[in-house]
C-alpha cells in the first residue's frame, strides 16, 4: 500500500504531518500529499500496474489510504476513453476522444475524489462528514458515506437538479438547501464544522479528494498505450480534476513513467460564470469573485475557487488556455454529442465540446492534434434543466 510521507502547503512549501486530519495549511492554502517517489520508482511501474484490477485502486502506491481494508470502493475509475470520429469530424478534430466519467458510481467523476477522501477521513478519525456541493459531489459523498456507514450532510443551492437531490436522499445523505450559490453553502458548512465537529470535505479544503482525481492522469497514460494526448480539455469549476491531473504528471515524471512532456491543459467555463477565463486573459494569478454567477451547468457555477492559483499555474506551465462558452451553445453541443457518439453528457460535458471549435478558431489547438475532452457526468442527472438565457 501507499505511504504518505507528509503534507505540503501548495502556497509556501511548508511541511505538515499526514497522520492527523488536516484542512487548509496555516497560510490558508490547500495541502498536497507527498510520497517517497524515489523508493517507489523501481517497482511501481506501468508493467506492474498493467495486470491489476481495472479501477482507481490499481494506483495504490500513490494513494493515501494506509490501513489494510481501509479502501471504500463502489467500482470507481477506469472509465472508457472513447474515439468519437463523427463528432471529431464535425468539430474539426478527427483524433478527438472523450473520457466518459459519467460511467462512474453515482454518474460522475466525483466518485474518484470521494472514494479516497471518505476512506482517508475515516482512517484518521472523522465520524461525521459534511460538504457544500453543486450536486454531484454531494451524491458521491452520500454514496461512499453509506458504504462506510458514516453520516453525511450535504449543503446545496435550492436550484440543484432534482434527480441529484433525490439521489442524495436515497443514499441516506442529510440534504440542506440554501437560497444562494455554492460559496454560500460553504459558509454554512464551515459554521457546522466549528459548532458540531463535522469534517469538511469541501473542494481542496482537505488534501485527499485531489488524490482520487489525479488517477485520471495515470489512466490516460495507460489507456493511450503509454503516452499522453496533445491536449486535455476540461470543464472547470473548483478545478480539482485539472489540478489533480497536473499533480499526477509531475509524479509520473519522478517515477520514470514519462519525461518532461505534458499535454496542454484547457479550462472550460460558462460565459455566465468564468472567473478562470477572466483571470487568464488578464494575466492574473488569482481569480476575483464572479458576480451573479449563472449557468445550468451547475458543476462549473463556482464564482470563486480556493485552488484558483493552482488552476492558473497548470494552464500557464502547460502552454494551455481558458475559454468560456455561451449557455445556448452548451445546450446545443450536449445534444450534438449525444447524437454523434451515443454518450448522454452532462451540461459540463456539453460545454467542453462547445469549446472545441473555438479553440481551433483561436489557434490554440490544430486539426491533427490528439485531444481528450472530458464528459464529467451523466446527462440523466440534469433531466428537466434548461439553459439560463
Amino acid at each position: 500500500m501507499g505511504r504518505v510521507s507528509f503534507l505540503e502547503c501548495t502556497g509556501t512549501g511548508e511541511k505538515s504531518s499526514a497522520d492527523e486530519l488536516q484542512g487548509l495549511s496555516k497560510a490558508g492554502k490547500p495541502f498536497f500529499a507527498r510520497y517517497d517517489l524515489d523508493s517507489l520508482a523501481g517497482h511501481f511501474t506501468p508493467e506492474a500496474v498493467r495486470r491489476r484490477e481495472a479501477d482507481l485502486w490499481r494506483y495504490d502506491e500513490v494513494l493515501p489510504v494506509q490501513t489494510p481494508g481501509g479502501r471504500i470502493s463502489l467500482g470507481e475509475g477506469w472509465t472508457p476513453l472513447l474515439p468519437v470520429s463523427r463528432l471529431g469530424e464535425r468539430v474539426g478534430l478527427p483524433r478527438l476522444l472523450i473520457k466518459d466519467e459519467g460511467q462512474n458510481p453515482t454518474g460522475s467523476f466525483k466518485a474518484r475524489g470521494m472514494a479516497v477522501a471518505v476512506a482517508r477521513a475515516l482512517e484518521l478519525g472523522a465520524r461525521e462528514l459534511a460538504l457544500p456541493s453543486a450536486g454531484n459531489a454531494g451524491s458521491a459523498a452520500a454514496a461512499y458515506g453509506a458504504a462506510a456507514g458514516v453520516p453525511v450532510r450535504v449543503v446545496l443551492p435550492e436550484d440543484t437538479p432534482s434527480p441529484i437531490l433525490e439521489e442524495i436522499r436515497a443514499l441516506g445523505g442529510d440534504v440542506i438547501l440554501v437560497d444562494g450559490l455554492i460559496t454560500d453553502c460553504g459558509r454554512l458548512v464551515r459554521e457546522g464544522a466549528e459548532e458540531n465537529g463535522w469534517w469538511d470535505l469541501s473542494t481542496l479544503k482537505e488534501p485527499y479528494r485531489v488524490e482520487g482525481k489525479k488517477t485520471l492522469g495515470y489512466e490516460l497514460f495507460e489507456q493511450l498505450g503509454g503516452s499522453l494526448p496533445d491536449w486535455i480539455v476540461y470543464p472547470t469549476g473548483g478545478g480539482t480534476g485539472l489540478i489533480g491531473m497536473w499533480k499526477a504528471f509531475h509524479e509520473m515524471e519522478a517515477l520514470g513513467w514519462i519525461g518532461s512532456e505534458r499535454p496542454g491543459m484547457v479550462a472550460v467555463q460558462a460565459s455566465g460564470c468564468a472567473p478562470a477565463v477572466r483571470a487568464w486573459e488578464a494575466g492574473e494569478d488569482r481569480f476575483s469573485p464572479w458576480p451573479d454567477a449563472r449557468t445550468y451547468a451547475s458543476g462549473i457555477r463556482v464564482p470563486q475557487a480556493v485552488g484558483d492559483f493552482l488552476i492558473l499555474e497548470a494552464l500557464r506551465e502547460s502552454g494551455g488556455a481558458a475559454v468560456a462558452v455561451p449557455e445556448a451553445e452548451i445546450y446545443q453541443w450536449a445534444s450534438v454529442t449525444g447524437q454523434e457518439t451515443g454518450i448522454f453528457p452532462a451540461p459540463e460535458g456539453g460545454a467542453v465540446v462547445a469549446a472545441l471549435p473555438r479553440l481551433l478558431e483561436m489557434g490554440v489547438v490544430e486539426a491533427d492534434d490528439q485531444v481528450v475532452a472530458f464528459n464529467t457526468g451523466s446527462g440523466l442527472k440534469y433531466v428537466g434543466m434548461e439553459p439560463q438565457v
